[in-house]
């Protein structure tokens, strides 16, 4: 969010919370990117705050609220006040509860497997409509081709983003693999270490494909932990990924610091892996 934006957000959420009983004399900014994650003192709960216009919020927590019941390991919205989505001030907020992290490094690459392992059998047992991890393809080539939304894109690099997504894609849909429910952005940034185990937030990314999908979000450790998981399925989705997350930050509305240094990392690495991908191929160009 925009300055402007959290200067009126953090007051809205505030007061919500403070009408519900809940002491806010404090509000710690956890996060900013497209929401806002505030941390409300003395009382202790996890704000979340989006634009009104934002409808992902509601089906974000009716979705926590359905994983917790059949025991998946996802962060739990606050049990002191009713399941809502509260509107103030141009705002949707949501209360979460707050888990201080008991664990002085990061999870460890087994019992981040295993974590991811239960949350993706737990999504297996619900019928939740989400979108097909290719339409977040499609908007990432959306935004390559529109050189107004990425002008500091290179040709060379914006050819290699393009002829990346394109053909990463197809290899991926191309091998006509098991699909389901996925947490859409399990990455480190998004697992809690908490005295209850790991625990996965912002589910807003849900999305169906294959488990490498989300594996290849995950440090690449965890993948040896994780069982049945398809190696060239995977190393595509890696690639994939990086061609995903390399594009957004090359959009000239992207507001993560410093994001064309690591747009320009990510390019590195895809140009690396596309390298070592053609010496591992046979003289037909086929492994």
């Amino acid at each position: 969010m925009l300055a402007s934006d959290v200067a009126r957000a953090v007051p809205a959420a505030k007061a919500i919370a403070s009408s519900l009983g809940l002491a806010t004399d404090d509000a710690i900014v956890l996060q900013n990117s497209n929401k806002l994650t505030l941390r409300l003192l003395p009382g202790d709960v996890l704000a979340r705050v989006a634009p009104e216009t934002d409808h992902v919020a509601r089906f974000e927590m009716e979705l926590a609220r359905r994983l917790t019941e059949v025991g998946c390991p996802v962060a739990a919205l606050d049990p002191r006040v009713a399941p809502d989505v509260h509107e103030r001030d141009g705002f949707a907020v949501t209360l979460w509860t707050h888990y201080a992290s008991v664990a002085p490094g990061e999870v460890g690459d087994a019992e981040y497997a295993v974590a991811l392992k239960k949350l993706h059998t737990g999504m297996c047992r619900l019928d939740v409509p989400a979108p097909h991890f290719t339409e977040r393809v499609a908007r990432a080539r959306s935004l390559v081709a529109d050189r107004d939304r990425t002008p500091a894109l290179g040709d060379a690099d914006r050819r290699l983003l393009g002829d990346t997504l394109a053909e990463r894609c197809r290899a991926i849909t191309g091998r006509g693999g098991p699909e389901q429910l996925l947490h859409g952005e399990p990455h480190p940034g998004n697992l809690l270490a908490t005295r209850h185990g790991p625990l996965f937030i912002d589910l807003e990314t849900v999305c169906r494909g294959p488990v490498e999908f989300d594996l290849a979000h995950a440090p690449d450790a965890v993948a040896a932990h994780y069982p049945g998981v398809d190696p060239g399925l995977l190393r595509d989705c890696r690639i994939l990924v990086l061609a995903i997350i390399a594009t957004w930050r090359w959009d000239r509305d992207d507001q993560l610091p410093d994001g064309h240094r690591l747009g320009a990392q990510w390019l590195d690495r895809i140009r690396a892996e596309s390298a070592r991908g053609r010496s591992a191929s046979g003289p037909n160009g086929r492994c």
